[in-house]
């Protein structure tokens, strides 16, 4: 490719305009609930009101009776295939086959003309059920002699990428560790341990459009139009449970609104292409809000955790053992607590660590992907009792920080990548942004925490650009446009390689069929991942435009070149990119690159009520070169809104196993009026990733960072907590019990 470098345009590194905001404006994008397709007809789902329990009967006479009813699905019309999936544990059954094991499982599903026909056909299906022992939360999960929630042999997925999976003890189903050093020595001779138990609720992975497919089973296999977020995966999986070659199952992404982690890997779409067989007709099914929060949730956890350190404030050994509610079904619980465990520690230097971290099956809605999943479950915590042996040694917590961290080049766990950052400068910059060192208030406090994110997902992407003969490039990625502007930075990519304006290039939606492969959308890696396979097909068109020109081509001649090259006003040029793990160990030895969770935040609490105000954030985008600091800008801000629901509001509550807020009504997510009078978003661009011009993603970080920095200002302030989220009632409790405390140890 010598010779063949076009002239840059800078179409990296401004805030290109998103190549979807007019047709989104103008309401003009089409969702899979917007959308129909001949024939189709419309799918509800009944699902279980209790959480454990053997069916019975099922007695679905009447619906199948009614006017307009095509069809009722129960688990007797799936005996000619092996119905479980599970990319992690093959696990779960398409539909309640002799039990279920969660309130809300899907026990049956109607096919109807219309959707008042579906759900009046609901209503008249009859489920017989005897109930079983259930095991709804942790604590009873992992009891002596608790209610297995499954039995029997483990069955590994298609994707868990984790290596053999042993065999489970009781309810926990994975577990995930590493130790190094003599912990036990370590903590013996320190000047001071702190040690706490700490509980982590779960939580809604809240997006504007609920989960959605229209699947269609005939003579050239399955096609489905959904609004996944790793469509390649669930196309493999899909064909592996209904006994199709890949190239038979066809996966169709149009507009999505938001997923974070929701999406993620299979969730409708195994139900409606089997509703959809057993019709014979194509299918659509439309999840309410309250189904989507029984499809996917975040993992509840509850951890135990002891640092240990010298009163000169150096940080020496750090013990953690915790546990992920991973509900009935495994899901992505594996990854996500394989994840937390690389978090746990922090990335300080330690003389000694021990981590345990495992993956429990209890009987409630199945928990997923949810964005910075791991760090934002553990960073709080550890970064509480850092600021804890801080207060006790009389030390700056910032500084005990900068004394402790990392640096590039050092090992941040045991086999794994080098850290890829500049911790230490991004700390300071985030302390100095909402003042660290201004003057003090009372019931105010300001916390910083610093965390790293195992990101990248496996790096598996190719890509193609392809040139008309008018000069004009059409890009192809498998990267699905979740809302987080991946089509734009693209046309960016592309464009900087070629020369071009962003405008001249064209990003297409995801189709199975035509689109190259790409492993995922997710864990921060499309920018990185996929964008290197963009930047890659960009630089093997642009060598094809130099062998056919026979030197470096100039941007304006692109389309004469196509032209004569052809001879007529017509042909075209293809270039192809390829990412794939590289060097010996390559993906075991991941991640592809440690994501920066780097924040800040000053909070007030008024005492008398417990409520907490935040009053400004500022998380560190550490992205190595930024494509578009705009969108940079936003991603943060979302991610921050995410952090204060996490700590401050957000509780899917579960009473004997029942979802008891399951609508926006009870279920409290941030609005503006929670929106912090000073947000910061502070880019770093240290050309370090090793993603296109020295990339690495940024989209989870702020979560993890501003969440727990919420809770460390809030300790900081005078009130630590051990549970969130920080209701009023939660915080005004813990601030009487401080109180009383304190009369008690005054003489």
């Amino acid at each position: 490719m010598t010779g063949a470098t076009a002239t840059r345009t800078g179409a990296v590194g401004r805030s290109v305009t998103r190549v979807d905001s007019a047709v989104k404006l103008r309401g003009e994008a089409r969702y899979v609930g917007d959308m129909s397709v001949p024939g189709m007809l419309h799918g509800r789902v009944l699902r279980s009101d209790r959480p454990s329990a053997r069916i019975v009967d099922i007695d679905a006479s009447a619906a199948k009776s009614m006017g307009g009813v095509v069809c009722v699905l129960t688990g007797d019309d799936l005996a000619d295939i092996d119905p479980y999936y599970g990319h992690a544990i093959r696990d779960r059954p398409i539909i309640a086959l002799d039990r279920v094991r969660f309130a809300g499982e899907p026990v049956a599903a109607v096919a109807a003309r219309t959707a008042a026909d579906a759900d009046a056909a609901l209503l008249a299906i009859r489920v017989r059920y005897d109930d079983r022992p259930a095991a709804t939360t942790l604590e009873a999960a992992l009891a002596p002699g608790a209610t297995l929630v499954h039995e029997g042999a483990v069955r590994g997925g298609s994707f868990h990428g984790l290596g053999d999976l042993p065999e489970s003890e009781g309810n926990v189903c994975y577990t995930y560790g590493f130790a190094t050093g003599d912990i036990e020595a370590v903590f013996a001779a320190a000047d001071v341990v702190v040690e706490g138990e700490y509980r982590f609720p779960s939580a809604y992975q809240y997006s504007m459009e609920t989960h959605a497919v229209i699947a269609s089973v005939d003579g050239e296999g399955i096609t489905m139009w959904a609004n996944c977020q790793h469509p390649f995966l669930v196309r493999a999986e899909m064909a592996a449970v209904f006994g199709e070659p890949v190239s038979r199952v066809r996966i169709i992404v149009p507009f999505l609104g938001g997923g974070f982690g929701s999406k993620s890997y299979t969730r409708m779409e195994p139900l409606t292409i089997a509703l959809a067989r057993k019709a014979g007709r194509p299918v659509r099914i439309v999840n309410s809000v309250a189904e989507s929060m029984l499809t996917s949730r975040q993992h509840a956890m509850t951890a135990r955790m002891r640092t240990a350190a010298s009163l000169d404030g150096r940080l020496l050994a750090r013990e953690v053992t915790c546990s992920f509610d991973t509900g009935a079904y495994a899901d992505n619980g594996p990854r996500v607590v394989a994840t937390a465990g690389d978090s746990a520690p922090g990335p300080y230097r330690w003389e000694a660590t021990s981590v345990r971290a495992d993956c429990v099956y209890t009987h409630t809605s199945p928990a997923g992907s949810y964005r910075s999943f791991g760090a934002v479950h553990l960073q709080w915590v550890g970064e509480l009792q850092v600021d804890e042996i801080a207060r006790r040694c009389g030390l700056d917590p910032l500084r005990v920080r900068t004394g402790n961290l990392l640096r590039p080049g050092e090992e941040v766990r045991p086999g794994g990548k080098p850290l890829d950052a500049d911790l230490v400068g991004d700390v300071e910059r985030v302390a100095e942004a909402i003042g660290w060192n201004g003057p003090r208030e009372p019931w105010v406090g300001r916390g910083v925490t610093v965390g790293v994110l195992a990101a990248g997902a496996r790096p598996v992407s190719l890509a193609s650009a392809r040139m008309e003969s008018d000069g004009s490039v059409v890009v192809l990625v498998g990267t699905t446009e979740v809302g987080q502007g991946a089509r734009t930075v693209f046309a960016q990519i592309a464009a900087e390689v070629l020369g071009m304006d962003p405008s001249d290039v064209r990003v297409r939606q995801t189709d199975t069929a035509y689109t190259p492969y790409d492993r995922s959308t997710g864990a921060s890696r499309s920018t990185t991942v996929a964008g290197l396979a963009v930047m890659r097909a960009a630089e093997d068109l642009l060598a094809r435009l130099a062998d056919i020109s026979g030197g470096p081509p100039e941007p304006g001649e692109y389309g004469e070149l196509i032209r004569r090259h052809f001879g007529f006003d017509g042909g075209e040029l293809v270039g192809h990119g390829e990412v794939h793990p590289e060097g010996s160990g390559s993906y075991a030895e991941g991640p592809v690159f440690w994501e920066i969770c780097v924040g800040a935040a000053e909070i007030e609490v008024d005492p008398e009520t417990g409520v907490v105000v935040v009053r400004s954030t500022a998380t560190c985008a550490d992205v190595g070169r930024a494509m578009n600091p705009l969108f940079i800008e936003r991603q943060d801000e979302g991610a921050t809104l995410q952090g204060i629901g996490t700590a401050v509001f957000e509780e899917l509550r579960y009473p004997d196993g029942l979802l008891a807020n399951d609508t926006l009504l009870d279920y409290r997510v941030p609005t503006v009026r929670d929106v912090p009078a000073r947000m910061s978003c502070l880019i770093v661009e240290n050309e370090d990733g090793p993603g296109p011009f020295g990339a690495k993603g940024m989209g989870e970080g702020g979560l993890a960072a501003s969440s727990s920095s919420i809770v460390t200002a809030l300790a900081d302030a005078g009130v630590p907590v051990n549970e969130l989220p920080l209701t009023p009632e939660r915080v005004w409790r813990r601030i009487q019990a401080l109180r009383r405390q304190s009369q008690e140890e005054t003489p």
